[in-house]
């Protein structure tokens, strides 16, 4: 018997673990374990929370419109599997990688416990277009790319000779086997959960989610991908395919996604290079060894969290700042743009440590993913491989006068600015907590200063 642990790959095809099932031709046992460590704080309460969980629901239905068995179970990961070790025969664990501190700390766990019991663990890379480690040996580098342009072009190249297909397997070919029933009511999910995850199931319309999400990604590459390149920055506009949603929680393989763009015609460089960005980010998590330790590798004890609650709360008095706030806050999603030009002012503007935006943006985004909301924060703070310069600072208020004009999105958010002209709307308020050109020239003597208190430390240790 195998054991086949999900996690952020809340899909039933298109993974490696289903073709090794397959291969195996043995019985298998499927679970997802809901971490108490993840869900701590009334996680599952916001945007980011809510949108997994969604998932969640999702991938159960699934599971059992074709009678198979998913079993959702709540605790720490190791002493989970243990007791599921204990009782079943289980010969071999299968789950997909995860390459943050808290997932490699986790699946060392595991692997000492599948170490100490004989039991084989394999884990697959699945979450990346490039298969990094073969990126890595094909490239033939001695140190990592550190900047994207290159880095992009070694990678379409990777892509277009060896790019790896969608796997096989479907969830119908295997055999799916019950939980011992004492396990179930040992590791049962809070009643809180267990009702939300109830609720969300029962609102499920479509007979086959995976189809309507299909066809969502299908409407947005015929109609929209050839004015991508503009209408992704117009954020009063719905330029945006939202897949984030979806492709972050591992519902929708980016292997389907680079097929189907691939089989477009028009413009698909410009939505390529997101695809590319996305691996580049997570080629940063594994192999710059500060990717998660930036706020401890530089001096800034010049910062400072005074303005943090006031950004967080869209009460800056700049408008483009507190409309995407509340956006945000409303509805769990912001525009990449926005997030861009929300960091830029709340690390540089306001002075603040990234790591309390990007702390915010893990509970408020609902397409939340580790390593690519904190790549965006490194870049925006101008650190990391590849960052903004930091002498760069947007202007919010250009920001706003450039990507959306008329104001349309203004007015939407903030409908107490709706009387004001075009060009009025965009202007910092007279209450505005800093004043935009003096806040813009202190960030860049601090950021300079910060930059030069790096602590000396080997990049590049590769996979």
């Amino acid at each position: 018997m195998i054991l086949f642990i999900h996690r952020k790959d809340l899909r039933i095809h298109n993974l490696p673990a289903l073709d090794a099932i397959r291969s195996a031709q043995c019985s298998s046992l499927h679970v997802l374990i809901l971490d108490p460590f993840l869900l701590r704080n009334e996680r599952n309460l916001e945007h980011s929370g809510v949108n997994f969980l969604q998932h969640v629901a999702r991938l159960q239905k699934q599971y059992s419109r074709l009678g198979k068995q998913l079993h959702i179970m709540y605790g720490e990961p190791a002493v989970v599997v243990n007791q599921l070790l204990l009782k079943h025969p289980i010969q071999e664990i299968l789950y997909h990688a995860d390459y943050t501190p808290y997932a490699l700390k986790r699946d060392l766990e595991l692997q000492k416990l599948a170490d100490s019991l004989k039991v084989k663990l394999t884990s697959y890379d699945e979450a990346t277009l490039a298969d990094l480690q073969d990126f890595v040996d094909w490239s033939g580098r001695t140190e990592p790319y550190k900047v994207f342009t290159p880095f992009y072009r070694r990678w379409r190249t990777y892509i277009n000779e060896r790019f790896r297909p969608s796997y096989s397997a479907t969830l119908e070919e295997l055999e799916t086997v019950e939980l011992a029933p004492d396990l179930l009511e040992s590791f049962l999910p809070p009643e809180e959960i267990n009702k939300q995850l109830e609720d969300m199931r029962n609102s499920l319309e479509a007979d086959d989610e995976y189809g309507v999400l299909m066809h969502t990604l299908d409407h947005f590459l015929s109609e929209r991908l050839n004015g991508y390149s503009i209408s992704h920055d117009q954020y009063a506009k719905e330029g945006t395919s939202r897949i984030s949603h979806h492709l972050n929680a591992g519902s929708l393989s980016v292997r389907t996604i680079y097929e189907q763009l691939m089989s477009m015609d028009g413009d698909t460089e410009t939505w390529l290079r997101q695809l590319a960005w996305r691996d580049f980010y997570i080629y940063q998590a594994r192999l710059d060894p500060n990717f998660f330790r930036y706020e401890n590798v530089f001096d800034q004890s010049e910062l400072s969290t005074e303005h943090f609650q006031v950004w967080a709360e869209g009460c800056t008095g700049v408008p483009i700042i507190d409309a995407a706030m509340r956006q945000l806050n409303q509805t769990g999603w912001m525009p990449n743009r926005l997030r861009m030009i929300t960091a830029m002012f709340l690390t540089k503007n306001l002075g603040c440590p990234f790591i309390y935006g990007e702390r915010y943006f893990r509970l408020k985004l609902s397409d939340y993913d580790n390593v690519l909301n904190r790549g965006g924060w490194l870049w925006s703070s101008s650190l990391g491989f590849d960052a903004s310069p930091y002498f760069r600072v947007m202007n919010p208020v250009t920001q706003s006068q450039t990507h959306d004009p008329d104001g349309t999105y203004l007015r939407r958010w903030m409908p107490e600015l709706a009387h004001l002209s075009n060009k009025e709307i965009h202007l910092a308020r007279p209450e505005a907590i800093v004043d935009l050109k003096s806040s813009r020239a202190l960030a860049i003597e601090t950021y300079g200063r910060i930059l030069k208190t790096k602590e000396t430390k080997k990049i590049g240790a590769f996979l």
